[in-house]
């Protein structure tokens, strides 16, 4: 049981990683027009950056704990070779980080009627491609399903194994 409990905190970072992403680039899609923030500038678009979570240990630990008890049920059943943490390939857990990009420069658009024109009737716009941070909303949100999916098998196993 504790080795899936294990593969439910995997998936619970990768959640909790990906929400992170989703509400980015919401962000980042809502201000595709903010053309002042707080700081007097247009709005600076910001990305998440996964990266490997140092203090959680790795993907092929958690899966080797969770086999332990299964190699001692019958050598047929897996291999005689257990899962160890010094295989090539790690697939570590995964912290995610904010960060905004700073635009080398914004985009320019005539728009003389807008209250934040300069002199020439030029507004300073976020650099934002809403086609780009739409694919981005998509692709986190497929990844977050699979988190989701990954959660429930190990919750149904959990599960099925308290039946039996």
């Amino acid at each position: 049981m504790k080795g899936l409990f294990s593969i439910i905190e995997l998936g619970a970072a990768g959640l909790s990683a990906q929400r992170k992403k989703l509400n980015t680039v919401a962000e980042n899609i809502a201000n595709v027009e903010t053309t002042r923030t707080p700081e007097g500038t247009p709005y600076k678009r910001k990305k998440v950056v996964f990266s490997e979570d140092q203090k959680s240990g790795t993907f092929v630990d958690a899966l080797g704990q969770s086999l332990k008890s299964l190699t001692r049920t019958h050598r047929k059943h897996l291999k005689n070779e257990p899962l160890s943490s010094s295989r090539e390939g790690k697939v570590p857990f995964v912290a995610a980080e904010e960060v905004v990009v700073s635009p080398e420069q914004f985009k320019i658009v005539y728009d003389p009627s807008h209250p934040d024109a300069d002199e020439n009737g030029q507004v300073k716009m976020p650099d934002i491609n809403i086609i780009s941070e739409m694919v981005d909303l998509m692709t986190s949100s497929r990844a977050y399903e699979a988190n989701v999916s990954v959660v429930r098998s190990a919750k149904d196993m959990a599960k099925d194994a308290l039946e039996i």
